[in-house]
């Protein structure tokens, strides 16, 4: 071997260097404390993250986030103080106040209910969540619930307005990207009972009917209960009468109303068809109709007492002043009575009321003149809307003042010619009998004695509410007895009460068919009344709309026969509700102090009108021709 050649560089040609045995001890310690270092490093940080999730979970738990239920899981009813929301107990925490009848039974309330939603992005298996919805929320679809948790967006509604009780339950399943928001719910408890005067709220707790609609603001803005001066008893009394009536005769429509006469504030108002307030949304036209306060109808003769009172307070008629029954040609048609065998040709201004005639009625009017007539049923607010707290309250149908000639005198002066809502009717009628004041309905509960001067009695001793005065005291008392006649006397028999001295006006107006013309035997039957007529307190009115003859009504479908007798029943039932007994013991008395002669003695000094101190009174004239009728 060559000595000059170099050694090898292939690492296999050359042998391994011994590595010495304290160098490797040296590398192993060094190990060994890397090791250690960064044990002690993932204990610290392990150490750390338990301690704080001690801290959020134990010690100091964390608030979930607003979006999630927490918040939003109503807290148990706690003691309230004064009980001003319900008995011993507050509601839980709601945006809109309840409303109240005047002895505090809650009418509406809201009820807090939660709006569930998904993020699908945060899903895991869209199927198995829906199945786990169903089992909470039965009337989920299952497919479009699924359809919906698949969609690639991070926002999807899946139920509304569901129980704080499903709410828990949903939140218990554990699933993640499902989500609640608060909210709230309306609810009327006792269903039809005075669902048109409630009305309705939309989706976003927005009034959009009846008194929720008049008062929403106020309803959104003051958590206090709103009280209204319904009495949900004397409601009830009247729903069941008029409900009665309207299908023993088979009317098509009906309503009544019970009205303080001091105070206007409104006790019961009944509208029939109805339905349940709960389920305005799907509740027919006719049955969100109110016919109390939209439904416009020609008084008939109830409209009399209007035509009387304003003869007395002008001074144009007195009680003995006789006027003529027999028919009155006017155009194309004649005024005559509907049942006229017991009239005599001349009848006393008691005797037109009592025994309701048309054509004597039609010769107030006359004697009254067009511009007076007017300026009276303005006054009385009857060519105005109802002042009412209802957004449904109709404007009357009258004729313009250039068309009120004479056809439209005679004609308003017994009921026909002009269409009002049945509250102006009650609003009149309560001030022919409380001293003379014409006062503004309400729908809101009043203070005791609001609207009444304590010391201010007419010369019979009924206080004389606030308000605008229309009539004298002595006018007004008179009319009382002159209501009170037609009830002993009169068409309004059927209406007595005993003990409770009623008082009213019967009125029967034939329906305008669709092409203008009155329909034959198509009637709106009303009565329109007070009680008790020595000190009157409540107005009570009930209007049948087409109702139909029985065999007890001997094929009649006048007032008398159907709507009188519905007041009696309702006012026997209310008057205790309302404290007002009936009084026998003093029946005398009472009776000579409302007492009113058929036929008045005149007084001397005075020349009444009537047969033979007027011959070229147009009353004499007779003519015949097609016929218009009232009651």
């Amino acid at each position: 071997m060559p000595q000059n050649v170099p050694p090898s560089r292939n690492p296999r040609d050359q042998k391994p260097q011994k590595i010495p045995a304290s160098f490797r001890r040296l590398n192993l310690d060094q190990m060994h404390s890397r090791l250690l270092a960064v044990g002690m490093g993932f204990l610290a940080i392990y150490g750390a993250v338990a301690l704080k999730a001690t801290f959020a979970t134990v010690l100091m738990p964390m608030e979930p986030e607003k979006r999630q239920i927490a918040p939003q899981v109503p807290d148990i009813p706690k003691s309230d103080p004064k009980g001003e929301i319900a008995g011993d107990f507050a509601l839980p925490s709601v945006k809109r106040a309840s409303i109240t009848d005047r002895n505090g039974q809650v009418l509406a309330l809201s009820l807090p209910v939660a709006q569930i939603y998904a993020n699908p992005m945060e899903l895991i298996d869209p199927q198995d969540a829906a199945q786990k919805l169903k089992k909470v929320l039965p009337q989920l679809n299952m497919e479009e619930t699924i359809r919906r948790l698949s969609l690639k967006k991070q926002f999807v509604y899946i139920a509304r307005d569901i129980s704080p009780v499903q709410e828990i339950a949903i939140n218990n399943l554990g699933i993640p990207g499902i989500y609640f928001e608060a909210g709230e719910r309306r609810h009327y408890p006792l269903g039809r009972t005075a669902a048109q005067i409630m009305g309705s709220v939309d989706i976003d707790d927005h009034g959009i009917a009846g008194v929720e609609r008049f008062f929403n603001q106020r309803l959104n803005s003051d958590r206090a209960p709103l009280r209204l001066s319904l009495d949900i008893r004397v409601q009830a009394v009247a729903l069941d009468e008029l409900e009665a009536a309207k299908n023993e005769f088979s009317a098509i429509g009906a309503c009544a109303i019970v009205m303080d006469v001091h105070t206007g504030e409104i006790l019961a108002m009944v509208s029939l068809p109805d339905y349940d307030a709960n389920n305005f949304n799907h509740a027919p036209n006719d049955s969100r109709f109110n016919r109390a306060v939209t439904g416009m109808y020609e008084p008939g003769s109830t409209f009399k007492l209007q035509t009387a009172a304003m003869g007395l307070q002008l001074g144009v008629v007195h009680v003995w002043d006789r006027f003529s029954t027999i028919p009155i040609r006017v155009g194309r048609f004649t005024i005559r009575d509907m049942k006229s065998d017991h009239f005599a040709p001349w009848l006393s201004l008691p005797a037109v009321l009592a025994f309701s005639s048309n054509p004597a009625a039609a010769h107030i009017a006359l004697d009254v003149g067009a511009q007076r007539q007017q300026e009276w049923l303005r006054n009385m607010g009857f060519f105005n809307r109802v002042p009412i707290e209802l957004p449904e309250a109709g404007r009357p149908l009258v004729p313009s003042p250039r068309n009120w000639g004479i056809s439209t005198v005679m004609t308003v002066g017994f009921g026909h010619g002009v269409a009002e809502p049945p509250l102006s009717i009650v609003r009149g009628t309560a001030a022919t009998v409380n001293g003379g004041i014409l006062l503004k309905p309400t729908l809101v509960a009043r203070d005791e004695n609001e609207n009444i001067s304590a010391n201010d009695t007419d010369e019979v001793g009924v206080q004389t509410p606030v308000g605008t005065r229309v009539l004298s005291e002595r006018t007004s008392a008179l009319l009382r007895k002159l209501l009170r006649l037609d009830v002993t006397v009169g068409s309004g028999k059927s209406a007595e009460v005993a003990g409770y001295y009623v008082g009213g006006k019967t009125g029967t107006a034939e329906k305008i068919g669709a092409h203008g013309g009155y329909l034959k035997h198509v009637n709106v039957s009303a009565f329109t009344s007070v009680f008790p007529m020595n000190n009157p307190r409540y107005a009570v009115y009930v209007m049948l709309d087409s109702p139909h003859a029985t065999a007890a009504t001997h094929g009649w479908t006048t007032a008398a026969w159907n709507a009188a007798p519905t007041v009696k029943k309702i006012i026997s039932r209310v008057g205790p509700l309302l404290n007002v007994f009936p009084d026998t013991a003093n029946k005398a008395a009472i009776d000579a102090s409302l007492a009113i002669a058929m036929n008045p003695s005149v007084p001397s000094g005075y020349r009444p009108l009537g047969p033979g101190n007027d011959p070229g009174d147009p009353r004499n004239q007779i003519h015949t021709s097609r016929t218009k009728r009232g009651d």
